[in-house]
């Protein structure tokens, strides 16, 4: 633990549990912001934080404590100002995802932390699943041959409360960022083309789209199709989803757990093949989710480093977001820039 490191906390919703287990053993919690303040001090009752260290306010919180860091757990809509006030005060900032609720408030927000020289990441906790390491070293050493497609499906039927309920996208802007991100973490490859079909069916319980199906052109080649829904009940999908990522050579599943594949054997002739399966040789990840994203931050700001999901990275997995819903709202499909 490095007592050194100060981290406030924004946002103490339901979220914010994940992010206090592990700041309370590698940082030092200064404080806790949230416009309802009864959110703030349940929490700070529960990780033993005095109650003079309880903010409604963000300004006066920056004010008082003067953290290191500031770990954003807001809703979509409070990130922009969340983030220009913590990098304004000399904050490096960890935020929730997705980035922003607008690209131009993302392109905004990743020309703030550069000039002001702080680290500002995204959570984006599928990155670290146990096995997503592996798969993407299995992909990477060639197995499959050069990627053609991917094809996730997502299926879950979540009864979610609040803020996702009322949103306009809820399945592409708050839940589809995390395949849309995990296709590029898969494949080094950026979004180049999107046509999307969102809508909403008739069993759903939520105000805006839940459901929807999303073809991206991406560079190399690649065609990655993405069909999802928040409000499908029976037969879910794990969390990441279900992948079938399909080379020249053969093809990857991959649900959560350890991945595998089958590819083209040759025999010496070169004209018969069979079909061999094979494993990646990698481990799994011991510290996983949350955890893991958390901890490589914190060790970035203090070593050095940069976080896989620094944000001037991570602004092309949003901007995948934006592309699908502009498509959608278009009717037709549209460029990613």
């Amino acid at each position: 633990m490095d007592d050194e490191l100060k981290v406030l906390v924004v946002g103490c919703g339901a979220m914010s549990n994940k992010w206090l287990g592990v700041a309370e053993k590698e940082l030092r919690i200064v404080g806790l912001v949230d416009i309802q303040r009864e959110n703030a001090e349940r929490r700070a009752k529960e990780y033993g934080i005095r109650n003079e260290r309880v903010f409604e306010d963000l300004d006066a919180a920056l004010k008082s404590t003067r953290p290191d860091m500031v770990f954003d757990c807001t809703v979509p809509e409070a990130h922009y100002e969340v983030t220009m006030k913590a990098l304004s005060a000399g904050c490096h900032v960890l935020s929730e995802k997705p980035l922003a609720d607008s690209m131009e408030h993302a392109k905004e927000m990743v020309d703030k932390a550069r000039r002001t020289g702080k680290l500002y990441a995204v959570m984006q906790n599928r990155r670290y699943l146990a096995t997503a390491p592996a798969t993407t070293e299995f992909i990477n050493s060639g197995v499959i041959g050069d990627i053609t497609t991917i094809n996730v499906d997502f299926y879950m039927g979540a009864h979610f409360k609040g803020f996702r309920t009322e949103m306009k996208h809820p399945l592409l802007l708050d839940m589809a960022i995390h395949t849309f991100d995990q296709a590029r973490q898969l494949t080094a490859a950026d979004p180049l083309e999107v046509y999307c079909k969102a809508f909403n069916p008739k069993n759903s319980w939520y105000a805006g789209n839940a459901s929807a199906m999303c073809v991206f052109q991406m560079t190399n080649d690649i065609v990655f199709n993405y069909r999802g829904s928040w409000c499908s009940e029976g037969y879910i999908t794990p969390w990441a989803g279900s992948w079938r990522i399909i080379g020249t050579r053969g093809t990857v599943l991959w649900a959560e757990g350890t991945p595998r594949a089958e590819v083209v054997d040759y025999e010496e002739d070169g004209l018969r093949c069979r079909m061999k399966e094979r494993k990646p040789d990698k481990p799994p990840l011991k510290v996983t989710g949350h955890e893991a994203c958390i901890k490589e931050f914190i060790e970035c700001v203090g070593r050095g480093g940069r976080p896989q999901t620094v944000g001037e990275d991570n602004i092309k997995s949003l901007a995948m977001v934006f592309g699908a819903i502009e498509s959608a709202e278009a009717g037709h499909p549209v460029s990613i820039v």
